[in-house]
């Protein structure tokens, strides 16, 4: 991790929602941006953040989030996302998130995420996977 990391690091990512970030249940005409694609573009927005300031060997996994979606974006419509660092301790960051659409705030709230090393975590995810073919070979499956 780099000196640089430090509260009040921001990062803007700039988007359009396309019909694949939308939900349609209410039909064509109540077509909006869904809430997972906003949280997913959320939690890509810290992550680019991050990795301007973290060693090439590092990355960062996703630990909590909290956002309110408090407005509608209609498809076709550009939305940026911003992400301000307000934390860091050791290896957690904490951020504010906010985004707007070309009309209004959408979207507000929290997300924390983990400094990692990757060869670290691709040990660990290994060794998950191990234990779960382990307990599959000892264990039936029961149907349910």
């Amino acid at each position: 991790m780099k000196a640089s990391l430090q509260p009040g690091v921001s990062f803007e990512r700039r988007l359009v929602v396309d019909r694949g970030r939308t939900i349609g249940f209410m039909g064509e005409e109540g077509r909006v941006y869904s809430t997972p694609d906003l949280v997913r573009d959320i939690e890509h927005c810290c992550r680019d953040l991050l990795l301007q300031h973290l060693d090439e060997d590092e990355d960062s996994v996703g630990t909590a989030i909290a956002v309110q979606h408090t407005a509608p974006t209609l498809p076709d419509m550009a939305v940026v996302v911003k992400a301000t660092v307000t934390a860091v301790k050791g290896r957690l960051v904490e951020l504010d998130v906010t985004a707007e659409d070309e009309v209004e705030p959408i979207a507000k709230g929290t997300h924390s995420r983990f400094i990692v090393e990757r060869a670290k975590t691709v040990e660990r995810l290994r060794a998950k996977d191990q234990k779960r073919k382990n307990k599959v070979d000892r264990e039936p499956l029961t149907p349910q």
